[in-house]
């Protein structure tokens, strides 16, 4: 039974013997080879009725190589051709010492490379498996943008794993009705995208959405902001100022971090969304509002409630449906595709070509804990991208490392600080507990090999020294 070929190249030169040479040896290195003598040839056989035709039986041609010096369509027509007809395919050119110029103005025609003649075939090789790497790239990514605009990306929230497709289900039933909705959930996983995506799906999305994190303002102006002030009703309230329950009036008001927001608050709160009427600090008369609230919070206000930190009638109302977020790190799935979502963002953003991940960066990716959820992963993607100084990113592009726990470096007084040796004694601890004292996985979260690690406890005196380096 015949093998399977490596790839399908196809290879043009006017040049009977250096086809020849080239077609001999990538036969030998087990390609399926077309060899043309003209690129006119060659571009019959690749247009939609020719026999090297797109189908699913055959698929595309991997890799062309192709002289630069030919009567008719030279090289440089060719390549520029090619992008209309194959832009996935790379281009590989051949070129003499004189025509170099060339060759470096048909790359910037969507060349992928070049090789001076004479060159040697293993050089060939070693380009062959770069521009093969370079198209699986562009396919890989190209499948992720297809599964993007597919039904992965709905109401602006981008994931196909289990959890993200009953977020979808659960969101879509939600968004007709009027029930207040409670979203719990990591920081980053996305609370205010859900909180949208509901809005925008339902008979309200043509009315405002309007967001406020209840933790980034103080408690002293956290009920003006919401409630709006008279003229006069407090020092500094120079003049009338509506109320955000008044902005997002027939519309959606976002209430992030809930958790955090005071108890006499809370208890205003609650008489709003039980008599769905507002009175703004410092006025007599009250309000009538029309508007949908949607909570969301990181904290466990089960738990708040029992400790007395939060209101449980107010809990019961808002959490007439809860949506919770699971953490990226239970949804390594979505990873791919947030991942290509990013890129096509900051890559437009700053006006770069799209950059394609490696596998070894996929890896990276997948294999990180992600305690900062999808708004790390959007951070790292968008550093990868400006930094990258090309089309691909590597492992290298992307540092990651582990957060230092908290009970690690949050001392109380200057008196208590530790030396470095102290601090790194308490991490290397603290990373061993957490990794069940997996020595394998604790050495690559630390940053050192095995040997440093046995060697390191022993100094601890945390096992016994046998001697042994």
């Amino acid at each position: 039974m015949n093998a399977i070929p490596k790839a399908r190249i196809l290879v043009v030169d006017d040049d009977r013997e250096m086809r020849s040479m080239v077609e001999d040896f990538l036969i030998n290195e087990g390609f399926k080879v077309f060899a043309y003598g003209s690129a006119a040839d060659a571009l019959k056989d690749l247009s939609p009725d020719g026999r090297l035709a797109l189908n699913e039986k055959d698929g595309d041609i991997d890799v062309i190589i192709s002289d630069i010096k030919m009567p008719g369509i030279d090289g440089l027509e060719f390549t520029e051709r090619l992008q209309t007809l194959r832009p996935e395919v790379p281009v590989i050119l051949i070129t003499a010492f004189g025509s170099i110029e060339t060759a470096i103005e048909a790359m910037r025609k969507g060349a992928f490379h070049y090789v001076v003649k004479p060159f040697k075939l293993v050089e060939m090789s070693v380009n062959l498996d770069r521009a093969m790497e370079h198209r699986r790239l562009k396919r890989d990514n190209s499948v992720l943008r297809q599964e993007i605009q597919k039904s992965w990306n709905q109401m602006g929230m981008i994931g196909k794993s289990q959890a993200m497709t009953q977020i979808y289900d659960l969101v879509r039933r939600v968004a007709q009705t009027q029930a207040n909705v409670l979203i719990t959930g990591e920081s980053g996983t996305g609370k205010e995208m859900v909180a949208r995506g509901i809005h925008e799906s339902g008979p309200r999305a043509k009315k405002p959405f309007v967001a406020i994190n209840c933790s980034a303002i103080p408690d002293g102006l956290l009920e003006s902001e919401l409630f709006g002030h008279a003229k006069g009703s407090f020092t500094g309230a120079t003049q009338k100022k509506k109320g955000l329950f008044e902005e997002a009036a027939g519309g959606t008001l976002f209430l992030d971090e809930i958790g955090d927001m005071n108890i006499q608050l809370q208890a205003k709160l609650l008489r709003v969304i039980q008599e769905r009427k507002i009175r703004p600090v410092g006025e007599t008369q009250s309000k009538d509002i029309d508007l949908r609230i949607i909570a969301a919070t990181h904290k466990d206000l089960k738990t708040a409630v029992q400790a007395g930190h939060f209101r449980e009638d107010l809990f019961y109302r808002l959490s007439v449906i809860p949506v919770v977020i699971p953490p990226l790190r239970q949804r390594k799935e979505d990873i791919p595709l947030l991942a290509e979502n990013f890129i096509k963002k900051f890559s437009a953003a700053n006006q770069l070509q799209p950059r394609a991940l490696t596998q070894r960066a996929m890896r990276k990716l997948l294999d990180h804990s992600w305690h900062g959820n999808v708004r790390e992963l959007e951070n790292v993607i968008e550093r990868a991208v400006v930094l990258s100084s090309s089309t691909t990113i590597d492992e290298k592009d992307i540092p990651l490392q582990e957060p230092i726990p908290a009970e690690v470096t949050n001392q109380e007084t200057p008196n208590e600080l530790m030396t470095i040796m102290e601090l790194e004694k308490r991490y290397i601890r603290n990373v061993l507990e957490k990794t069940g004292g997996r020595k394998d996985q604790a050495a690559q979260i630390l940053g050192i090999n095995r040997r440093t690690l046995y060697r390191k406890e022993r100094e601890y005196g945390w096992v016994e020294d046998d001697g042994r380096d």
